[in-house]
């Protein structure tokens, strides 16, 4: 096989990041109290903006806040009354341990999985750390 040819398919395989100046920015949460359920209605778009699974993000926010929820029609329904602050402090938390890089910072990780341990793994330098936290 041509060099040419090896790496033209190395470069399909492999993520691409884009190198920008623009600040990493978690949208903050919107939504109401609705009797005891606190709704918060743009879960999706957090979860898109993290690149992580709205199911994985909803998963954490239960298990940090103690509560019971579900999705629902796009929204996440938890049942308690709750302050947005401690849900984006939350959010923030969930960021940091399974958004962010250990080394550079940056957001641009992926979760990957060996041997049964979770490794965030960053597309921007190559660092690999383990996540903590187990879901």
């Amino acid at each position: 096989m041509e060099y040419e040819t090896m790496l033209d398919e190395a470069y399909k395989k492999i993520k691409l990041v884009t190198t920008s100046s623009e600040r990493f920015e978690i949208p903050k949460v919107t939504g109401h109290i609705s009797g005891n359920n606190t709704i918060i209605s743009n879960i999706n778009h957090i979860a898109g903006y993290l690149r992580r699974p709205v199911e994985h993000l909803t998963k954490f926010l239960q298990k940090e806040l103690a509560v019971f929820g579900r999705i629902d029609n796009g929204r996440l329904s938890l049942k308690t009354k709750l302050n947005s602050a401690k849900v984006n402090e939350k959010i923030s938390k969930y960021s940091k341990e399974f958004v962010e890089c250990s080394v550079c910072g940056k957001p641009d990780t992926e979760i990957v999985s060996e041997k049964g341990i979770k490794f965030k793994h960053c597309l921007a330098c190559g660092a690999k750390s383990p996540v903590k936290y187990h879901l």
